[in-house]
């Protein structure tokens, strides 16, 4: 259970296309809970280093790009935001929720985040918004780095296969014309990356909830957690 926050951290980690996202954003709307997509801040990273012309391995010029940078994370609101969105992120004034989603940005977020500096400057913003209210945070170190001490923590994946499948899926959905060969390749790729990477490498923690998609739909597993995290809660006031 969760010792430096009063309120309620739901964990969520897991590999590429395990669903995530998704279930966190259902569950953090079924809960009113802020639902924080960390990935979407190392998108953000990627986006600056892109809009600045930077390589993304200029660890220095990212992370200064960062601090003088503002960064708002919060749930979709109303009508013009109700298009498909997991979060709104608001960069420097400016919505860049689909601007961070395009296939450069994707792949640039996985090299930035391999880099300490930035690593260490975002973390320290995603433990700073779990400290204010209850919150649904996801990504891919939130139960063992970010959120070590949260009160529920969840490593949820799935068969890679069905993950490639999903991937593929939000391609096309997206006008990304790529074969499911490719992106069965891309997803292994970046679990070979995510895994092996020397700091902070993905693993589920000896306290997590693993918790199988393979064979649930989004639905499905949403219902599963927010069964859980009530009980907790029940528990948690007693």
């Amino acid at each position: 259970m969760s010792q430096s926050s009063d309120f309620f951290q739901i964990a969520i980690d897991g590999p590429v296309a395990a669903g995530k996202g998704t279930a966190s954003r259902l569950l953090a709307e079924k809960l009113n809970f802020l639902y924080v997509d960390t990935g979407a801040m190392y998108r953000a990273a990627a986006l600056l280093a892109i809009q600045n012309q930077l390589d993304f391995d200029q660890e220095d010029a990212i992370v200064s790009l960062i601090a003088e940078s503002e960064l708002k994370m919060r749930n979709p609101e109303g009508d013009k935001e109700a298009d498909g969105r997991l979060t709104t992120l608001i960069l420097n004034g400016k919505d860049v929720s689909w601007a961070i989603r395009t296939a450069k940005c994707s792949d640039g977020s996985s090299k930035v985040a391999v880099l300490p500096k930035v690593r260490k400057v975002l973390v320290e913003k995603q433990k700073k918004i779990a400290q204010t209210q209850n919150v649904v945070m996801e990504g891919r170190d939130i139960t063992f780095k970010v959120l070590p001490e949260a009160d529920l923590k969840i490593f949820l994946t799935a068969d890679l296969a069905v993950r490639a499948k999903r991937r593929h899926l939000q391609y096309l959905t997206k006008g990304v014309n790529k074969s499911l060969k490719e992106v069965a390749a891309e997803v292994k790729e970046r679990d070979d990356r995510d895994m092996s990477r020397q700091i902070d490498p993905l693993h589920p923690t000896s306290d997590s909830w693993v918790l199988d998609s393979t064979n649930l739909s989004i639905r499905e597993v949403v219902s599963l957690i927010a069964d859980k995290v009530q009980l907790m809660m029940k528990e948690k006031t007693k």
